[in-house]
């Protein structure tokens, strides 16, 4: 479990990333939601120990971040979003060299273990630059699982990645959640509705919400609207309204819309969804 308290982080030239942030993130899959440049990732190389925070506290399983940083390093695997491997090495190579730097006892079962995880065996022999963008993803998620973290921290796992890799990528992740905190960062809802039970969400260094993601979504009852309408009524809905959605029908435009009111004659009422709450928690900014 992690206990974040009044935590802040401000960069030279007073860029404030991270202000008096307060969060408990339990174990399983908990997703960190929110648009570019709101302080995912500092927020997570905080937690990874690998930048120091201005104000505040961290405990990561009872260590405490700032006193004890080694002993939170033991505890963690860390897949960034700019994932880089050594090109001229084979993955088992690649692996091998991680699992010493980790300090991996069996180095041979472990790395064979950690390809078999994800889906990787059959690439062993492969040059890590032949890899697909869904193949070094998963690759860099193996690295992380070296040493068996108890926090595995990942930053943008699918992005750039078709949605055959993406399902499968969530999937693993939800997996790997039944034994460790699986903190998942990333701008892209889909990924935290198809896995994560709770999140937080941040924006421009605040927190906004934490908690179940149905809560979330309860937010939005009420206020989530389906209408067939002409081009340009659509145009004029998205200048003063969030659409969520619109689909070109031989009608008409088919749009969704987040508002506290119907925004048109005769729009229905529909069944929120999580980026409908988020939107709506947003006040309209979609990441």
């Amino acid at each position: 479990m992690i206990h974040i308290e009044h935590l802040s982080k401000t960069y030279r030239g007073g860029v404030r990333a991270l202000n008096d942030i307060n969060l408990t993130i339990p174990l399983g899959l908990y997703g960190l939601l929110g648009p570019n440049g709101a302080g995912k990732t500092s927020l997570m190389r905080i937690l990874a120990t690998l930048l120091e925070p201005t104000g505040g506290q961290v405990t990561v399983f009872g260590h405490d971040a700032a006193r004890e940083p080694g002993a939170i390093r033991r505890l963690l695997g860390y897949l960034p979003q700019e994932f880089g491997a050594y090109p001229t090495l084979t993955v088992t190579e690649y692996l091998d060299y991680m699992a010493i730097l980790s300090g991996v006892a069996d180095r041979y079962q472990r790395v064979n273990e950690v390809l078999e995880l994800v889906r990787l065996t059959d690439k062993r022999h492969a040059r890590t630059r032949a890899l697909s963008g869904g193949m070094r993803r998963r690759l860099g998620l193996a690295q992380a699982l070296l040493a068996d973290p108890r926090l595995l921290i990942v930053d943008e796992p699918t992005a750039g990645l078709d949605p055959e890799e993406r399902v499968n990528l969530r999937n693993l992740l939800a997996d790997l959640a039944l034994e460790r905190v699986v903190l998942l960062s990333t701008h892209i809802v889909e990924d935290v509705a198809q896995v994560a039970p709770s999140l937080a969400v941040l924006r421009r260094g605040e927190l906004l919400y934490a908690g179940p993601v149905s809560d979330l979504i309860r937010r939005a009852e009420g206020q989530v609207w389906s209408a067939l309408v002409d081009d340009a009524t659509a145009a004029a809905l998205r200048s003063r309204h969030a659409l969520v959605g619109a689909v070109r029908t031989a009608e008409g435009q088919q749009v969704r819309v987040v508002a506290p009111e119907p925004p048109v004659p005769g729009a229905a009422p529909v069944t929120p969804t999580l980026e409908d709450g988020y939107v709506a928690l947003m006040g309209g900014e979609r990441s």
